[in-house]
Protein backbone atom coordinates (compact mmCIF):
# COMPACT_ATOMS: atom_id res chain seq x y z
CA UNK A 1 0.00 0.00 0.00
CA UNK A 2 1.23 3.48 -0.77
CA UNK A 3 0.69 7.07 0.03
CA UNK A 4 -2.63 6.94 -2.94
CA UNK A 5 -3.82 4.13 -1.53
CA UNK A 6 -3.61 5.77 1.88
CA UNK A 7 -5.65 8.67 0.56
CA UNK A 8 -7.99 7.17 -1.13
CA UNK A 9 -9.07 4.74 1.70
CA UNK A 10 -8.83 7.89 4.00
CA UNK A 11 -11.55 9.47 1.98
CA UNK A 12 -13.80 6.75 1.76
CA UNK A 13 -13.48 6.12 5.34
CA UNK A 14 -14.86 9.36 6.16
CA UNK A 15 -17.24 9.01 2.97
CA UNK A 16 -17.69 5.85 0.94
CA UNK A 17 -20.76 7.87 -0.93
CA UNK A 18 -18.48 10.07 -2.71
CA UNK A 19 -18.21 9.60 -6.08
CA UNK A 20 -15.15 8.03 -8.62
CA UNK A 21 -14.13 11.81 -10.23
CA UNK A 22 -14.00 13.19 -6.41
CA UNK A 23 -11.53 10.58 -5.56
CA UNK A 24 -9.61 10.86 -8.55
CA UNK A 25 -9.57 14.93 -8.05
CA UNK A 26 -8.68 14.70 -4.47
CA UNK A 27 -5.46 12.02 -5.03
CA UNK A 28 -4.43 13.85 -8.10
CA UNK A 29 -4.93 10.47 -10.56
CA UNK A 30 -7.40 10.16 -13.51
CA UNK A 31 -10.70 8.49 -13.08
CA UNK A 32 -9.56 5.32 -14.56
CA UNK A 33 -6.45 4.18 -12.54
CA UNK A 34 -8.03 5.67 -9.30
CA UNK A 35 -10.78 2.95 -10.36
CA UNK A 36 -8.21 0.28 -10.71
CA UNK A 37 -6.43 1.00 -7.46
CA UNK A 38 -9.83 0.89 -5.87
CA UNK A 39 -11.11 -2.54 -7.25
CA UNK A 40 -7.64 -4.12 -6.30
CA UNK A 41 -7.74 -2.45 -2.86
CA UNK A 42 -11.45 -4.55 -2.61
CA UNK A 43 -9.63 -8.04 -4.16
CA UNK A 44 -7.06 -8.01 -2.23
CA UNK A 45 -9.44 -7.48 1.00
CA UNK A 46 -8.28 -4.42 2.05
CA UNK A 47 -12.06 -2.62 2.03
CA UNK A 48 -13.87 -5.56 2.91
CA UNK A 49 -17.62 -3.68 2.16
CA UNK A 50 -19.20 -0.35 2.22
CA UNK A 51 -21.72 0.37 4.54
CA UNK A 52 -24.62 3.24 6.15
CA UNK A 53 -23.96 3.94 9.40
CA UNK A 54 -27.01 5.21 10.85
CA UNK A 55 -27.77 7.09 14.66
CA UNK A 56 -28.67 4.98 17.36
CA UNK A 57 -30.88 7.41 19.20
CA UNK A 58 -32.69 8.27 16.23
CA UNK A 59 -33.60 4.75 16.23
CA UNK A 60 -34.98 4.04 19.83
CA UNK A 61 -31.71 2.31 20.69
CA UNK A 62 -30.17 4.86 23.32
CA UNK A 63 -28.67 2.31 25.67
CA UNK A 64 -24.95 0.72 24.74
CA UNK A 65 -24.03 -2.31 27.08
CA UNK A 66 -20.94 -3.80 27.43
CA UNK A 67 -21.42 -7.24 28.08
CA UNK A 68 -18.28 -9.41 30.12
CA UNK A 69 -18.63 -13.50 30.19
CA UNK A 70 -17.02 -15.90 31.51
CA UNK A 71 -16.92 -18.88 29.62
CA UNK A 72 -18.08 -22.23 32.13
CA UNK A 73 -16.51 -24.17 29.80
CA UNK A 74 -13.37 -24.27 27.59
CA UNK A 75 -14.00 -26.69 24.87
CA UNK A 76 -14.97 -27.06 21.22
CA UNK A 77 -18.79 -27.63 21.56
CA UNK A 78 -19.36 -25.06 24.14
CA UNK A 79 -17.74 -22.13 22.09
CA UNK A 80 -19.65 -23.28 18.87
CA UNK A 81 -23.20 -23.31 21.17
CA UNK A 82 -22.16 -20.26 22.12
CA UNK A 83 -21.23 -18.38 19.02
CA UNK A 84 -24.36 -19.81 17.31
CA UNK A 85 -26.18 -18.76 19.76
CA UNK A 86 -24.91 -15.07 20.33
CA UNK A 87 -25.26 -14.68 16.03
CA UNK A 88 -28.98 -14.78 16.24
CA UNK A 89 -29.15 -11.55 18.75
CA UNK A 90 -29.29 -8.81 16.83
CA UNK A 91 -28.77 -6.83 19.51
CA UNK A 92 -25.29 -7.69 20.18
CA UNK A 93 -23.74 -6.07 17.27
CA UNK A 94 -20.08 -6.74 18.23
CA UNK A 95 -18.70 -9.45 19.56
CA UNK A 96 -14.77 -10.07 20.71
CA UNK A 97 -13.15 -13.65 22.21
CA UNK A 98 -10.89 -11.85 25.19
CA UNK A 99 -7.63 -12.83 26.48
CA UNK A 100 -7.56 -12.21 30.74
CA UNK A 101 -10.48 -12.96 33.11
CA UNK A 102 -12.95 -12.08 30.71
CA UNK A 103 -13.29 -14.67 27.75
CA UNK A 104 -15.82 -12.53 25.77
CA UNK A 105 -16.68 -8.96 25.44
CA UNK A 106 -20.03 -8.45 23.42
CA UNK A 107 -21.19 -4.73 22.62
CA UNK A 108 -24.76 -4.97 22.86
CA UNK A 109 -27.34 -1.65 21.71
CA UNK A 110 -31.05 -1.51 23.14
CA UNK A 111 -33.51 1.01 23.63
CA UNK A 112 -32.97 0.81 27.52
CA UNK A 113 -32.47 -1.22 30.67
CA UNK A 114 -35.69 -3.60 30.01
CA UNK A 115 -34.23 -3.80 26.51
CA UNK A 116 -31.12 -4.92 27.96
CA UNK A 117 -32.91 -7.27 30.35
CA UNK A 118 -34.47 -9.05 27.20
CA UNK A 119 -31.17 -9.73 25.78
CA UNK A 120 -29.45 -10.73 29.19
CA UNK A 121 -32.50 -13.46 29.19
CA UNK A 122 -31.79 -14.70 26.03
CA UNK A 123 -27.96 -14.77 26.59
CA UNK A 124 -28.30 -16.52 29.32
CA UNK A 125 -30.16 -19.65 27.93
CA UNK A 126 -27.61 -19.80 24.80
CA UNK A 127 -24.73 -21.56 26.50
CA UNK A 128 -23.99 -22.19 30.20
CA UNK A 129 -21.87 -19.32 31.62
CA UNK A 130 -19.83 -18.46 34.42
CA UNK A 131 -20.49 -14.90 34.94
CA UNK A 132 -22.25 -12.28 33.23
CA UNK A 133 -21.87 -8.52 33.90
CA UNK A 134 -22.57 -5.57 32.13
CA UNK A 135 -21.14 -1.82 32.13
CA UNK A 136 -23.37 0.56 30.28
CA UNK A 137 -22.37 3.08 28.72
CA UNK A 138 -22.73 6.82 29.86
CA UNK A 139 -21.35 9.25 27.44
CA UNK A 140 -19.83 8.20 23.74
CA UNK A 141 -16.80 10.65 23.89
CA UNK A 142 -15.30 9.16 20.44
CA UNK A 143 -16.57 6.94 17.81
CA UNK A 144 -15.09 5.82 14.68
CA UNK A 145 -15.31 3.48 12.16
CA UNK A 146 -11.84 4.89 10.31
CA UNK A 147 -9.04 2.74 10.78
CA UNK A 148 -5.34 4.41 11.96
CA UNK A 149 -3.57 3.85 7.88
CA UNK A 150 -0.26 5.34 9.34
CA UNK A 151 1.02 1.63 9.95
CA UNK A 152 -0.59 0.41 6.64
CA UNK A 153 1.79 2.55 4.48
CA UNK A 154 4.83 1.30 3.26
CA UNK A 155 7.66 3.59 2.43
CA UNK A 156 9.47 3.38 -1.27
CA UNK A 157 12.51 1.38 0.16
CA UNK A 158 10.55 -0.92 2.24
CA UNK A 159 8.22 -1.55 -0.79
CA UNK A 160 11.08 -2.61 -2.90
CA UNK A 161 12.38 -4.48 -0.60
CA UNK A 162 8.95 -6.43 0.16
CA UNK A 163 9.05 -6.67 -3.82
CA UNK A 164 11.96 -8.80 -4.06
CA UNK A 165 11.62 -10.85 -0.94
Amino acid sequence: MDRIDAQIITLLQEDASLGLNEIASAVNLSPTPCWRRIQRLREEGVIRKQVVLCDPAKLNLGLTAFVMIRASQHNDAWTARFLKGVATVPEIVEIYRMSGEVDYLLKVVVPDIAGYDSVYKRLIKVAELLDVSASFAMEVVKQTTALPLDHAVMSGKARASARTE
